[in-house]
C-alpha cells in the first residue's frame, strides 16, 4: 500500500515544480512538506542501514538540530539558538550574506541532509538525492551566488553540529566491553531466532543533551523475579502475558504489528533466514511529527522546531531508558515461558535484543507525546499513516498521549514487555518529556 503522506508531499512537489517564475524556487523551499519529505529520505537512510532504535535517534536528533540551528539563525526575532541550552553546544556561526543572499529553509534542508549522512554513513548515502534538489532549485530560478551563498552557509552550521557530535563519547562506546551473560535468574539472556548480543551496553555514557545525567531519573526495580509462588506479582505478569498471546483478537494483533517497529526482523522458513525492515521507534515518531506539521499547517520553521524538540526528546529518553535496563537487566518473558511453562511459547513480535525492563518503545513514546503536545496542543487528534508503505492499516488518536498510551498495550499484546513495565516507562518517559519542555526555549515570539 502507498503511504499517504508521502503521496501528498510527492503531488506537492510535482504542483511546484511545474512553476516557471525566476522566484519559483521560493514558495518551492517555503513549503514544509519539502522538509519532511527529506526526513523521510533520511528514514529510508537509516532503515537500509540496520540502525538500532537508539542509534537512530542519535541519527536524527543531530541533523535535526542542524536544521533547528540555521532557521534560528535565519529567524532570529522568532526563534532562540540551541547554543547554550544543549550540553556542550556553545556558540555557533552567524550567516554570511556578502557574496549572496541565503535562502534560509533550503540552508536548513541542506544541513539536515549533510549532518544525518555524516552520522548515519555510509558516506555519499544522500549525495543523489540532495544534488537533484540543488538541481532543482537552480532551475526554479536561484542564482549560482544564491545558492553558494545558501550552500555555505549550510556546511558552516553542519561543521559545527559535527564537531559537537564528536564529542559525544559516541565513538568512544565502540570499544567498551559486552554485556555479560550469566546463569542468574531473571537475568536477561539472549533470546530467538537470532540470538543477539545485548545492544548498547553503555548507551547511558552517551551525552545528554537535558537531562542533568542518565540517572536523573532512576525507576523503581520490576517486581521480583519469581515463578514459584503463583500469588507473586511477578508470576501474574509472566501469565498474564502468556494468556493474552493465546488469545489476540485481530484489533490487538493490528495495534501490536502497528507499533513493531522492528528496524530488522530476522525470518526464519526451515533452512532459508531473510530480514525484513521497517522505521525504528524513532523513526516512527519522525513520521508523526511531520503528519501533525501537515495537518496543523505549521509553517516551514514551526515543521523543523517539531521534528527538533521530538528528536531531543526521544535522544534523551534513550539513555534514560537505557541506563534503566542494564542497571536491572531483567530478563524477557519469551525466556521466563519457555524455560518454565511451555518450551514452544512464541510471542508475536520478534523480541528484541536488550533487556525487558524499562520498555524503550514506551519511555520513547511517552516522552514523545510531551514534546509533540507542547508544539501543537492537547488533544490533537490525527491518523497516522506512517505504517502504510509496509502494508500496516492507518490508526487515529484524539492526542499524542493516547497513541503512547496505546503503545503501552501494543508491547503488551506483541509478548514483549510486561504491561507494568510499560506503565513504568511511561511514568519516567514523561519525566524526560516533561523536563525537555520545560528547560529548553524555542520560540520568541508566535508563529503559524
Amino acid at each position: 500500500m502507498k503511504n499517504l503522506f508521502i503521496a501528498a508531499i510527492a503531488a506537492t512537489v510535482v504542483f511546484i515544480s511545474c512553476t516557471q517564475t525566476n522566484n519559483g524556487y521560493k514558495k518551492y523551499t517555503a513549503d514544509p512538506l519539502v522538509f519532511s519529505q527529506a526526513v523521510h529520505e533520511l528514514n529510508t537512510v537509516v532503515m537500509g542501514n540496520n540502525f538500532a532504535p537508539i542509534t537512530a535517534s542519535r541519527n536524527y536528533m543531530y541533523a535535526s538540530v542542524a536544521a533547528y540551528e540555521v532557521i534560528a539563525a535565519g529567524y532570529p526575532d522568532q526563534y532562540y539558538s540551541l547554543a547554550g541550552q544543549v550540553k556542550g553546544l556553545h556558540t555557533l556561526p552567524k550567516p554570511d550574506t556578502t557574496n549572496g543572499k541565503i535562502d534560509f529553509n533550503f540552508a536548513s534542508l541542506l544541513a539536515f541532509c549533510k549532518v544525518g549522512e555524516a552520522v548515519t554513513f555510509p558516506a555519499g548515502s544522500m549525495k543523489e538525492y540532495v544534488d537533484s534538489l540543488k538541481k532543482k532549485i537552480v532551475d526554479m530560478g536561484m542564482t549560482k551566488a544564491d545558492m553558494q551563498a545558501t550552500r555555505l552557509f549550510a556546511d558552516t552550521i553542519t561543521a559545527a553540529i559535527m564537531a559537537w557530535s564528536k564529542k559525544d563519547n559516541y565513538a568512544e562506546t565502540r570499544s567498551a566491553p559486552k554485556y555479560t551473560i550469566t546463569n542468574e535468574e531473571g537475568r536477561w539472556i539472549p533470546t530467538p531466532p537470532a540470538y543477539t548480543s545485548a545492544l548498547e551496553p553503555h548507551w547511558d555514557e552517551i551525552r545528554p543533551l537535558v537531562l542533568d545525567s542518565a540517572t536523573q531519573f532512576i525507576p523503581p526495580p520490576q517486581y521480583t523475579f519469581n515463578v514459584k509462588d503463583k500469588n507473586s506479582p511477578y508470576y501474574k505478569e509472566v501469565m498474564a502475558i502468556k494468556n493474552a498471546g493465546d488469545s489476540l483478537t485481530d484489533e490487538q494483533k493490528h495495534i501490536a504489528n502497528f507499533w513493531d517497529d522492528n528496524p530488522f526482523k530476522l525470518n526464519v522458513s526451515g533452512h532459508v533466514m531473510f530480514g525484513t525492515k521497517k522505521f525504528s521507534p524513532a523513526g516512527h515518531w519522525m513520521s508523526i511529527a511531520g503528519i501533525a506539521a501537515q495537518k496543523a499547517k505549521a509553517d516551514y520553521a514551526k515543521t523543523v522546531y517539531a521534528y527538533t524538540i521530538m528528536a531531543i526528546a526521544q535522544f534523551d529518553a534513550f539513555i534514560q531508558c537505557w541506563e534503566a535496563k542494564f542497571r536491572y537487566n531483567t530478563v524477557r518473558p519469551e525466556t521466563v515461558i519457555n524455560k518454565y511453562i511451555n518450551p514452544d511459547w512464541r510471542p508475536l513480535l520478534q523480541t528484541p535484543p536488550f533487556p525487558e525492563y524499562t520498555c524503550g518503545h514506551s519511555t520513547v513514546s511517552a516522552a514523545n507525546a510531551e514534546a509533540l503536545t507542547k508544539v501543537f496542543g492537547d488533544n490533537f487528534a490525527y491518523t497516522d499513516s506512517s505504517e502504510l508503505e509496509f502494508g500496516i492499516a492507518n490508526r487515529s488518536y484524539p492526542s499524542f498521549r493516547a497513541a503512547a498510551i496505546e503503545n503501552n498495550w501494543a508491547r503488551f499484546y506483541g509478548g514483549i514487555h510486561y504491561h507494568h513495565s510499560c506503565i513504568i516507562s511511561t511514568e519516567y518517559g514523561k519525566k524526560v518529556g516533561d523536563l525537555i519542555v520545560q528547560r529548553l526555549k524555542f520560540i520568541k515570539t508566535k508563529t503559524n
